[in-house]
């Protein structure tokens, strides 16, 4: 099944607040939508089953600290896809995925599992959805969101940069630390990795806040560089906001070798990620992070797609980072990919804006609003980069996440591995980080340590 929506362009929304969804509309969440927005039902021929609240609980044994047990073991390949049929399941395949078959022939494919709704919040997130339903509202040219707190803005979108404000604003935790590297890997599978720690404190998923205590702060956000040692001690510090129309995002660099906080500008948008080897722009962290306000943003609708889901496998701490960092992708062994709804967002940039990339497209969950797949072209309008998040539910603290993105160069044959943290200490998302923190003296002082 194919469903299509009228499509709203951003540029049709410039100078105007375009207003919630009626209470009758309101009233289907929790009914035949689910809590978030999906469609509960399964679909006509029961490949994709009706949601049935995702994981409820941690698996036995499972202790707050490990990395997560897959509840989904004992599940089957049910296919594989390959060079040699995947236009068979072209219906079923993004752009992106459907050059990397034709890019890697003889390596690369697509192990198809039994689709399984993971996607569960808590109760709180989903009375926060159900409220702010009929309240939130985009800011004017869609470049922020008011009105809004805890829960997903825009459950039932109308608009393509409605269903990007979702991804942005989806459920992840109050705050926490982790703790990750990043490989960029060269064509014959060389890297040399780059590990993180960072810390988050999200007040817009804090319980009860109200939108004029959240002081216009999403997300406060310290991200320090460990390894290796010429990289080293380089601190990152961003103040994300919500009405981007009204105060743009605020971020510091703490730099070793001046010993010095300097405003950082230019985190932002393309300018390439630390570390990266300028296979990630700074606005593909999380997929997508950011002001939208550069893009104009389609919907195109919904498809039923084969997407990278519930990856316990690669998150596994039994496996190292040799053994599935392969050249030119990701060992197919080591993935799990199922069939989900996933809405289809097109953004093609503005006449009078800059970016390295000229239109991307999204392939964005529709249980848990994370994206999963993105299309990137370059600007001759040439398939450039494909990116997948491989996302697991957190049971200790109910999200979806990703828990390992991968951004593909289909040009140069080389991809960045981002999130890696089979090898790290496993994320504690229930830890409580105070708001001091988030300060350019903790910033100074965390480059120092």
């Amino acid at each position: 099944m194919r469903k299509y929506l009228i499509s709203i362009p951003l540029y049709l929304l410039a100078g105007a607040v375009i207003a919630a969804v009626s209470p009758e509309q309101a009233e289907r969440l929790g009914k035949d939508l689910t809590p978030m927005g999906a469609e509960r039902a399964g679909n006509a021929d029961g490949t994709i089953p009706a949601w049935e609240g995702g994981i409820t609980e941690a698996p036995e044994g499972y202790q707050p600290g490990d990395h997560h047990p897959d509840p989904f073991a004992d599940d089957d390949i049910l296919f594989t896809i390959t060079a040699a049929n995947y236009k068979d399941y072209a219906d079923k395949l993004s752009a992106g995925h459907i050059a990397l078959f034709e890019a890697y022939p003889d390596t690369y494919k697509m192990h198809i599992y039994p689709t399984r709704r993971s996607f569960s919040a808590p109760q709180a997130v989903y009375d926060a959805t159900r409220r702010i339903a009929t309240t939130a509202e985009l800011a004017e040219g869609g470049n922020g969101v008011r009105n809004a707190t805890v829960g997903v803005p825009f459950p039932i979108p109308a608009s393509g940069v409605e269903v990007i404000w979702n991804h942005i604003l989806r459920w992840r935790a109050t705050s926490g630390e982790r703790f990750y590297g990043q490989a960029a890997v060269t064509r014959n599978g060389k890297f040399t990795l780059v590990q993180f720690s960072d810390q988050i404190s999200v007040p817009y998923a804090t319980p009860g806040i109200s939108p004029e205590e959240l002081d216009n702060v999403i997300i406060f956000f310290k991200e320090k560089t460990v390894a290796p040692a010429r990289l080293a001690g380089r601190v990152l510090l961003v103040h994300e906001t919500l009405d981007q129309a009204k105060e743009n995002r605020k971020a510091w660099v703490y730099n070793p070798g001046q010993r010095r906080v300097r405003r950082a500008p230019n985190v932002a948008f393309d300018n390439p990620r630390s570390g990266s080897d300028g296979l990630m722009t700074s606005d593909q962290y999380d997929m997508y992070n950011g002001s939208p306000q550069r893009y104009n943003w389609e919907m195109i609708g919904k498809r039923e797609i084969f997407v990278p889901y519930n990856a316990y496998k690669v998150h596994s701490d039994q496996l190292k980072y040799e053994d599935y960092i392969d050249p030119l992708h990701v060992d197919p062994e080591q993935l799990r990919y199922e069939l989900h709804r996933v809405w289809v967002i097109d953004s093609t940039l503005k006449d009078n804006m800059r970016h390295v990339y000229k239109r991307r497209t999204f392939y964005i969950d529709e249980d848990s609003w994370q994206i999963l797949v993105v299309d990137i072209y370059d600007n001759r309008d040439q398939l450039w980069r494909v990116s997948e998040g491989h996302g697991i539910n957190y049971y200790d603290v109910k999200n979806f996440w990703t828990t390992l993105e991968l951004h593909y160069d289909l040009q140069s044959g080389r991809y960045l591995a981002f999130g890696l943290d089979n090898e790290a200490g496993m994320y504690n998302l229930s830890k409580t980080i105070p708001k001091e923190e988030f300060t350019t003296g903790a910033l100074r002082r965390a480059g120092t340590r």
